[in-house]
């Protein structure tokens, strides 16, 4: 259990997590997480290659948004505000907005900017999820091997803009219902065969979710013994606080190497140099694309 400080690990024979729902996507990525009985079963799997070396760990402020913005904004924001890295949907069904600018060479001219990248892999959803906001959804059964399904299609979309082994990719698991144990058990093990499949292609696994559903979830599938667990998690808060430092389930306990990022403030107008976009705001502490 390589996530576990120590001192964690006698408690983790002595308590489980449950995760209880939010959102990262409205004002319900506020609420509390709640601790009670386990219901995530533990499995692991193969993982044969092992998580990459981390080719450099990221701390500081970025910004997700829906469509690449023009290399214009790029640059104005990049002199004008205190960003360093931004949120990209590189691949997945489920990415909500065209991408025309988002293309090796627009990735080439932010990075010569100096920027970094959360590349974000938005696919499947949570089985439990209303079919008529997200369509692809996973299923029980196949839940593993869907998740290494699309973390080769996640790897498909890194290389195309030239984003090599080594740099991570975040899957975007939207927040889900609360008390459906099947639905928290299929989202934990998509996220391993996600994680297996990107290690097999030598790529840094990361997962974004609501802090109280999918990161819940994914906390108490650590302290269960699951593996292997995302080398990242990304989790959606909106408690205005630019920092990493979560309370339980995460705590001092879970992801605490460099391993975090924090989506803090969301749909908000921001706007630099002049340039207005709508985005959403995290602090990170945990690996970015380089």
């Amino acid at each position: 259990m390589r996530y576990l400080r120590p001192t964690a690990l006698v408690a983790a024979s002595l308590v489980l997590l449950l995760a209880t729902d939010g959102t990262g996507v409205s004002a319900e990525a506020t609420a509390p997480v709640a601790v009670a009985v386990p219901r995530i079963r533990a499995l692991a799997l193969p993982d044969r290659a092992g998580p990459p070396k981390v080719r450099g760990a990221f701390s500081g402020l970025a910004f997700d948004v829906c469509t690449a913005p023009p290399l214009s904004t790029m640059q104005t924001w990049w002199d004008q505000s205190s960003y360093s890295a931004i949120g990209i949907y590189t691949s997945g069904s489920h990415r909500a907005c065209a991408q025309s600018r988002l293309t090796a060479d627009w990735v080439r001219q932010a990075r010569a900017m100096g920027w970094r990248f959360l590349p974000v892999h938005a696919g499947s959803q949570a089985p439990c999820l209303d079919p008529a906001r997200r369509p692809q959804r996973i299923d029980p059964a196949h839940a593993a091997e869907q998740g290494r399904a699309e973390a080769d299609e996640a790897v498909r979309g890194l290389q195309a803009l030239g984003f090599g082994p080594g740099n991570p990719v975040y899957v975007d698991m939207e927040a889900y219902p609360r008390n459906d144990t099947a639905c928290a058990q299929a989202v934990v093990d998509f996220a391993l065969g996600w994680t297996a499949g990107l290690h097999d292609r030598g790529y840094t696994s990361g997962f974004y979710s609501s802090f109280a559903s999918g990161i819940s979830d994914l906390a108490a599938a650590a302290w269960a013994g699951s593996s292997p667990l995302p080398d990242a998690v990304w989790y959606a808060k909106w408690d205005g606080h630019a920092d990493t430092k979560a309370p339980a389930p995460l705590g001092g306990d879970l992801w605490v190497y460099h391993q975090r990022a924090h989506q803090y403030q969301g749909n908000v107008k921001d706007t630099h140099g002049g340039v207005t976009l709508t985005v959403d705001r995290d602090y990170v502490d945990g690996p970015a694309a380089f």
